[in-house]
């Protein structure tokens, strides 16, 4: 009699493995995905450059607390969100947003640096863009939002010389995560294409 027991309890055993193995293995895959900087054209770069070369300080760049997550966040409704189990950022998103938008400011204008908050050491800048993120999702089958406080600032003085909130919103090309990344990425390139303006006006007008 216990050895009957016994050798139920061990196929009951093997067969619930088996069936988290079966589970495990019809769990859909992991996602991994980063924002991606403009792919500018020639003529929009020089068009920036002309007029000589800058030294630039991005940062703090902060992100609202929603956002601090692997997983990517979608909006539902005004009031609700959905994060995604199977779609996630592949580095922490704030570190991805100041490395595109940098790269982005790179590609517009003519800096002979550009640093990344924080920096350390005599980082010499000449102004300096501060980002808080307000608002930065949408849904797979619609939009992408951003919203965005900036800032420009001369640092020789400390002077703050404009602060501007921003908003964008760009179409998905297709349902899904992938498209909402790469709509997410236009809407980046368009603030930092207003960024890009900003800073040109106040670095090389004449009455500055």
């Amino acid at each position: 009699m216990m050895r009957l027991l016994i050798s139920r309890l061990s196929m009951l055993t093997i067969v619930a493995l088996l069936m988290h193995l079966a589970g495990c293995a019809s769990s859909a895959p992991t996602r991994f995905y980063v924002l991606s900087p403009l792919a500018s054209s020639k003529a929009e770069s020089q068009v920036l450059k002309d007029d000589g070369c800058i030294a630039l300080g991005v940062g703090p760049v902060e992100l609202p607390a929603y956002l601090d997550r692997p997983q990517i966040v979608t909006r539902v409704s005004e009031n609700e969100l959905n994060l995604a189990e199977f779609d996630k950022w592949a580095e922490p998103l704030k570190d991805n947003f100041s490395r595109v938008l940098v790269e982005n400011l790179s590609t517009l204008l003519c800096a002979d640096a550009i640093s990344i908050f924080p920096w350390k050491g005599p980082t010499p800048i000449d102004y300096r863009i501060e980002v808080t993120v307000i608002r930065m999702d949408g849904n797979v089958g619609g939009n992408a939002s951003l919203v965005a406080r900036w800032a420009i600032f001369r640092e020789n003085d400390r002077k703050m010389l404009l602060t501007r909130q921003s908003s964008f919103s760009r179409l998905l090309s297709s349902e899904g995560y992938k498209a909402l990344v790469s709509a997410q990425s236009r809407a980046i390139a368009d603030l930092s294409r207003e960024i890009a303006e900003a800073i040109k006006k106040y670095a090389f007008s004449v009455d500055k």
